[in-house]
């Protein structure tokens, strides 16, 4: 696999706590190379914040807090959070695959560290400014 480092969307990092049955086969590769250690997976800081939201009106149950769930994924260095930053803002406003703010940002995290978007969403894929991984 020649990824060593991307940039999570919200949905494959759940898709991955559910058990991975439903990534795509290079975005399952890569998890595992990440629980491997063999790679590096940045989660943008509005990944945890989409994660908060869908917990908290019971759209995805984690099977404990939203807190736990992070400080367990960051305990394996290979999971990096990636904090947000007015940079990023500023990407987001200027280059948008749609109207959703949560892609806007996430896309915006993937371009300012020039890496690939791991990432089933066919508006980001068909968007082309950002490589994809699925």
């Amino acid at each position: 696999m020649p990824e060593k480092a991307a940039v999570t969307d919200t949905h494959p990092l759940l898709f991955f706590a559910a058990g991975g049955k439903r990534l795509g086969r290079r975005a399952s590769a890569f998890f595992n190379a990440c629980e491997r250690q063999e790679a590096i997976l940045y989660v943008p800081a509005v990944v945890v914040w989409e994660t908060t939201l869908l917990a908290k009106v019971g759209r995805i149950d984690l099977g404990r807090s939203v807190r736990a769930f992070f400080e367990d994924l960051f305990a394996n260095p290979a999971y990096q959070p990636l904090d947000l930053d007015p940079e990023q803002v500023y990407c987001a406003a200027e280059k948008r695959p749609n109207e959703d703010p949560f892609d806007a940002l996430v896309c915006a995290a993937a371009i300012q560290l020039g890496l690939p978007l791991v990432t089933r969403d066919s508006t980001i894929t068909a968007w082309g400014v950002v490589q994809t991984v699925w």
